[in-house]
């Protein structure tokens, strides 16, 4: 059954932020990843407040958050910033997909003691290699211009994305050199952590490129776990859409392991 959930508004940055509150239990605030909503993510929020007081948002360019001049990582990590403050002195568990997830970890990073403990859904992946290479452009631009003719369809509505094919290309290859340097984040949290990643991170074609990347992804999660042994991980059947597509697992791993004994570890 879905809770009656609170609405109001962080204003930051000349943005204006929609954000959604409902449940009870433990404090949780969810961080959408890249041209994901809270409309795209409705199964998932109503999941987990059978267990959590859960906040959740649209970042800026998103859904009905108002458009911005810049969607670069500052930007967003900004409007997450914007999100936990308002909230006011409280201790969250932060759970983000894909760019979502990287914020967290910037975010617990910045600010140590000021969340529980993290949950990154298919993101913050400090993966040996880039996904983007210069051979690779071509075809991440046609990508790119291809998602807009998706997005079109989705105009004025609470699924929308503002985004352009530059800024989603930009914004990606600024996330890659992120992710290089995502080690050096980790060892500043001393929250814990629970991955949860999808085995399929790239689709399941069978072309190399494909595999290639499907296995780079979990290469960075295997080197994250020796750098980091306490770093719990699970691992599910999906692609990178699993918010969406294994939202009732998803909920379950984090209700099963996020207990008050394993938040208080460190």
């Amino acid at each position: 059954m879905t809770t009656q959930a609170s609405r109001f508004e962080v204003h930051h940055d000349g943005v204006t932020i929609p954000v959604s509150r409902g449940g009870r239990g433990q404090l949780l605030v969810l961080c959408p990843g890249l041209l994901t909503t809270q409309a795209d993510l409705h199964e998932l929020i109503d999941l987990l407040r059978r267990d959590h007081d859960v906040v959740t948002f649209d970042l800026r360019g998103h859904g009905l958050s108002s458009p911005a001049d810049r969607y670069t990582f500052e930007a967003f990590l900004g409007d997450l910033g914007a999100v936990v403050t308002a909230l006011g002195h409280r201790s969250p568990l932060l759970v983000g997909h894909s760019l979502g997830a990287d914020l967290a970890v910037h975010y617990a990073a910045a600010h140590p003691g000021a969340v529980a403990g993290l949950v990154l859904v298919d993101g913050a992946n400090p993966v040996p290699e880039p996904f983007v290479t210069d051979a690779d452009l071509p075809d991440f631009r046609a990508m790119a211009e291809n998602l807009q003719h998706e997005l079109k369809r989705a105009k004025d509505t609470a699924h929308q994305v503002l985004l352009t094919a530059q800024d989603f290309l930009d914004l990606n290859l600024e996330i890659e050199v992120v992710r290089s340097g995502i080690l050096d984040r980790y060892r500043e949290i001393d929250r814990p952590i629970h991955m949860i990643m999808s085995t399929a991170m790239a689709g399941n074609s069978s072309d190399a490129r494909t595999r290639w990347r499907n296995q780079n992804w979990r290469a960075g999660i295997e080197r994250l776990v020796r750098e980091r042994p306490h770093v719990a991980t699970s691992w599910l059947d999906a692609d990178h859409r699993l918010v969406i597509t294994h939202a009732p697992e998803i909920a379950r791993l984090i209700h099963e392991t996020q207990t008050p004994r394993t938040l208080d570890r460190c």
